[in-house]
C-alpha cells in the first residue's frame, strides 16, 4: 500500500486522505462546517509541505488553530508513532487544543483505530493513540510556555499563540519569551518540525526575530495589501495572496477570504479595533503599531553622497520600492529600509550653516561621540559622525579639531 515515507516517517500512500486538504474536508463535514475556504486550504498545504521550521501568521478568525488541530490528527492517522507537543502562552489554551484533537479522534469513525486503549493515556493533557508503541512521551501532550518543557520529546512541536499581550508588552518579557522558545531545539527529535501559529503583538514581535534563527514565515492578511504594505511583508507574503495580486492588481484592499469576512465585516472590525489594532490583528502589519512610539524611521532618511562645501539645491524622497538601498544592511526595525533620492537637481549651492556636536566621555572605555550636520533649504545633511577613544585627552581633542577644520564648521556644540 505504501510507496515511500517523508522525513517524519509519514507514508506517501494510495489512501486519498494522504493529501491533508482532503482529510481537512472530511473533518469539516463532520463538524457541519462549510467547505474549507481557499485560505484554509492554502494553510493546510503549507502545513503538509512547508519547511521544518515555519511560522504561520494569519488574520484572527481564519481558523488556523482548528486547521492545525486537524493536521495533528492527520499526522497520527498517517504515522501513529509520532510524538506531538502543543505549546501555548497559557496551559488552558494548549489544553483546549489537545481536547479538541482528542474529540475528533473519538467522534469520527475513520479514526476509530486511533482511539486510546484502556491501558493508555487518554486525558486532555496528554493522550496516546492505540497503535502507538510504549513510550515515555505521549502521542499528544499540551504544556504552557512557562511550564515544564524540560524532559519532553517530540517529532512535531506546535507553538500555538505563545506570544500574547501579557507576555510581550515589555522588552524584558520579550527577551524572556525569546529565551524560553530556544528549549524547543532541545526537545525536538532528529528530522522533527517546529510550527508556530500566531499573531504579532508589536514591531519587536518574536515572530519577527525567528527568521534570523532559520524559520520560514508565511503571512495571510485579511485584505490584499497595497504597494507599501507589500514592501513591508517582502518574501513573507503567502504565495496564494501574491499570485492573486500578480494576476489582478485591482483586488488591492478587497478581502482575501470573503467567505470568512466580508468587506463590510472587516470595515466594522477596523472601526472597532482602530487603525493600529486592525493592522496587527487582521493585516499582520507590525509597522503601524509602534509608529507613534518610534516616530523617526530609517526609511525617513535619504542616502546619498555629498561634499563638504555644497549640496544639491533640491532633493526629492520617495517610498517606492525601487529606491530602496538593498546593499546596506537593515539594522533598524523589520520592514524598515534605507532609501536613495528619487530626484537630485543639477544645481549645487553652498550650505547655509554647519554645526559640530560633541558628546564627551571620560577616560574609560566610552568613546567621545561627534556628528557634523550641515543645513540647506530646510534639509539637514549628516556629513560625518563617529566616536573617538581617549575621552578629553589632547590626542582626542586634536582629532576633533582636525575634523572641524576639514568640515569648515561654523559652531561647535558640546553637550
Amino acid at each position: 500500500m505504501f510507496k515511500a515515507t517523508t522525513s517524519l516517517g509519514i507514508p506517501i500512500a494510495n489512501d486519498p486522505l494522504s493529501d491533508f486538504r482532503k482529510f481537512l474536508f472530511v473533518i469539516w463535514k463532520h463538524l457541519n462546517l462549510p467547505d474549507p475556504t481557499p485560505v484554509q486550504y492554502d494553510i493546510a498545504y503549507n502545513l503538509q509541505h512547508g519547511d521544518k521550521r515555519m511560522i504561520i501568521e494569519a488574520f484572527r478568525g481564519v481558523g488556523k488553530s482548528w486547521v492545525t488541530s486537524a493536521y495533528v490528527v492527520w499526522l497520527l492517522y498517517m504515522n501513529p508513532q509520532l510524538n506531538i507537543l502543543v505549546v501555548s502562552a497559557s496551559k488552558s489554551r494548549s489544553d483546549d487544543f489537545t481536547t479538541f484533537t482528542l474529540r475528533l479522534i473519538n467522534e469520527i469513525e475513520v479514526l476509530a483505530h486511533l482511539r486510546p486503549k484502556p491501558d493508555q493515556r487518554q486525558s486532555k493533557i496528554s493522550f496516546d493513540v492505540a497503535p502507538a508503541a510504549a513510550s515515555h512521551a505521549p502521542s499528544v501532550k499540551s504544556v504552557g510556555i512557562s511550564g515544564q518543557l524540560a524532559g519532553s520529546r517530540a517529532d512535531v512541536i506546535v507553538a500555538d499563540d505563545i506570544e500574547v499581550p501579557n507576555n510581550s508588552m515589555t522588552q524584558g518579557m520579550r527577551d524572556k519569551l525569546s529565551e524560553a522558545v530556544k528549549e524547543f531545539d532541545a526537545i525536538l527529535k532528529p528530522d522533527g518540525r517546529i510550527i508556530y501559529l500566531g499573531t504579532p503583538q508589536n514591531q519587536e514581535s518574536l515572530y519577527n526575530k525567528l527568521p534570523d534563527r532559520g524559520y520560514k514565515v508565511s503571512i495571510w492578511p485579511a485584505r490584499y495589501p497595497n504597494a507599501d504594505q507589500t514592501v513591508g511583508y517582502g518574501y513573507k507574503l503567502a504565495r496564494l495572496i501574491s499570485n492573486a495580486m500578480a494576476a489582478d492588481d485591482t483586488i488591492v484592499g478587497e478581502p482575501t477570504d470573503p467567505a470568512r469576512f466580508s468587506d463590510f465585516d472587516l470595515l466594522e472590525r477596523e472601526a472597532s479595533y482602530g487603525r493600529s489594532g486592525f493592522a496587527l490583528q487582521f493585516m499582520l502589519d507590525t509597522r503601524l503599531s509602534d509608529a507613534e512610539r518610534y516616530p523617526l524611521k530609517v526609511s525617513d532618511l535619504i542616502i546619498m553622497d555629498i561634499t563638504a562645501q555644497e549640496a544639491p539645491e533640491k532633493v526629492s524622497w520617495s517610498s517606492d520600492g525601487q529606491y530602496i538601498v538593498e546593499e546596506l544592511p537593515n539594522v533598524a526595525f523589520n520592514g524598515d529600509h534605507y532609501h536613495k533620492p528619487m530626484f537630485i537637481s543639477s544645481e549645487f549651492v553652498e550650505y547655509t550653516g554647519s554645526v559640530m556636536s560633541i558628546d564627551p566621555s571620560g577616560r574609560g572605555k566610552d568613546e567621545t561621540g561627534y556628528a557634523v550636520v550641515k543645513m540647506l533649504n530646510g534639509y539637514l545633511y549628516v556629513r560625518r559622525c563617529g566616536g573617538i577613544a581617549g575621552g578629553y585627552s589632547e590626542e582626542a581633542l586634536q582629532k576633533l579639531a582636525v575634523i572641524a577644520k576639514e568640515e569648515q564648521v561654523n559652531e561647535i556644540i558640546v553637550e
